[in-house]
């Protein structure tokens, strides 16, 4: 999506309290981000004291590293990468944003607060990239265009709407929001995604 710092402090047994500070800090971080958010708001929205996340996820910015991750590891597994449809990963990806959309929010903030490139995001890319590659081989999408740089379009399209100026967005013909407003635009990303990423042999 957009460049966000991975680390790799989730704990994989996550006891209550802690996913209760991991859900406190994805509506905390993702409206305030790192600098504006608090660690005492996140310590009484998960009922826990600060001490407590202290010890179990380190300092502010350790902690928005944890559920900048976390939130996007939710993503990935909710919604599988597929490199031999990118158009419906698109729309995957987009219908998963819009019920989450602090995790959009979330991405960013990391791209504004913590822009430099993590080797845990390099190697999260790293598959994504390569199976591109690979359907590129087969045949299966268009092999024109680096696999990095069709990624980074997939994802834009998918993204598009959301970071489209509100103002663009009063001009649809439906209202932004309503029903046949969303189907209309996912209908357009999609379509967008096969045309860029379509094979000129297929």
């Amino acid at each position: 999506m957009v460049r966000v710092r991975y680390c790799d402090r989730v704990p994989p047994d996550a006891t209550a309290t802690k996913a209760r500070i991991l859900a406190a800090g994805v509506e905390e971080f993702a409206h305030f981000g790192l600098a504006g958010a608090r660690v005492d708001r996140i310590a009484e929205s998960a009922a826990a004291n600060k001490r407590s996340i202290y010890a179990h996820f380190g300092n502010k910015a350790e902690l928005f590293d944890v559920v900048v991750t976390h939130a996007l590891s939710e993503m990935a597994q909710t919604v599988p990468f597929t490199a031999d449809d990118l158009g419906d990963y698109a729309g995957r990806l987009f219908d998963y944003l819009l019920r989450h959309p602090s995790t959009l929010r979330l991405t960013v903030w990391a791209q504004l607060e913590r822009p430099e490139a993590s080797r845990d995001e390099i190697e999260t890319y790293r598959p994504k990239v390569a199976a591109i590659a690979a359907a590129q081989q087969a045949g299966v999408i268009t092999n024109r265009r680096d696999p990095a740089d069709l990624l980074a379009l997939v994802v834009a399209i998918a993204t598009s709407w959301a970071n489209a100026s509100p103002a663009l967005r009063t001009l649809a013909s439906e209202p932004d929001g309503s029903a046949e407003r969303l189907a209309g635009h996912r209908e357009a990303l999609v379509a967008a995604v096969h045309a860029v990423t379509s094979s000129p042999d297929r």
